[in-house]
């Protein structure tokens, strides 16, 4: 397979990973899968990331991540 093909393949398998976190979030159901609303909503999570607060959020994000990866995995 061409080298072009094997980044497009990686490249599609990560914005599918990152859309199936979307939905895993429950921000398609809360928004009503209204786009304009889940891009406003991750232009904020950006904003506050460009911000002084970057650090305590990743931090606080980070933590509540590895908590509902941790709670999935042990059925619930």
């Amino acid at each position: 397979m061409r080298d072009w093909a094997v980044a497009r393949r990686e490249r599609t398998r990560h914005l599918i990973e990152l859309g199936g976190l979307v939905i895993k979030a429950g921000l398609v159901d809360l928004t009503d899968d209204d786009r304009s609303t889940l891009y406003g909503a991750l232009l904020t999570v950006a904003d506050r990331l460009r911000g002084e607060e970057r650090a305590n959020a990743l931090a606080l994000w980070k933590r509540k991540g590895k908590r509902a990866f941790e709670a999935e995995q042990d059925g619930g």
